[in-house]
């Protein structure tokens, strides 16, 4: 799997998760998909992805984005 896949399946993955805490815990669970996409907005202009160089220094074949 590249970093690519490996980046959306983070973030979809975080996104539902903070969606389902916040409808069964706390709405502060919102704030888990607002970070993720502002860092995937942001990441969509500067190009700088976190999770994306912490899996290209953990050796994952890189993809056409990252």
């Amino acid at each position: 799997m590249s970093i690519d896949r490996l980046v959306f399946a983070f973030a979809g993955s975080f996104i539902l998760i903070g969606v389902l805490l916040s409808a069964l815990v706390s709405p502060w669970w919102l704030l888990v998909p607002a970070f993720v996409g502002a860092n995937m907005l942001q990441s969509a202009f500067s190009g700088f992805c976190p999770l994306a160089r912490i899996l290209k220094r953990l050796g994952v074949r890189p993809g056409a984005a990252f």
